[in-house]
């Protein structure tokens, strides 16, 4: 492959080779950490922010993955929404981001980190 991103293969079988870039990864689980409830948004740096202003979203912003072999390791950084449990919120983003990436790519997911970057006071229980 010509492309510079890093990737991993999937599967390889008579019919060829299956491979998927980590930015794949990391967008799988944006999507699925923003569809738990309480959940205001990724959070991501200046640039990131500035883009999504702009209407040109960035699906894995605030999302970090490290691929090594068949196995991920996820980071994500949330901005929870007022009112909701960190604790309870986090171990959801956690289960709904393992289940996600396990069940699209075939990787096994190691570890999922959450952090929480802020509070969002707009979007409350």
């Amino acid at each position: 492959m010509a492309d510079n991103r890093k990737v991993v293969k999937i599967k390889e079988d008579n019919l060829g080779e299956v491979h998927v870039a980590d930015e794949v990864v990391a967008i799988i689980a944006g999507l699925a950490a923003t569809e738990v409830e309480g959940v205001a948004s990724m959070a991501g740096n200046i640039t990131n922010e500035l883009v999504s202003k702009l209407g040109m979203k960035n699906l894995s912003k605030g999302v970090k993955v490290e691929v090594a072999e068949k196995t991920v390791s996820v980071e994500v950084a949330l901005n929870i929404s007022y009112g909701y449990s960190i604790p309870e919120v986090s171990e959801k983003v956690q289960e709904k981001v393992k289940s996600a990436i396990e069940t699209m790519t075939g990787l096994s997911v190691a570890i999922v980190n959450v952090r929480i970057a802020t509070v969002d006071m707009k979007n409350t229980k």
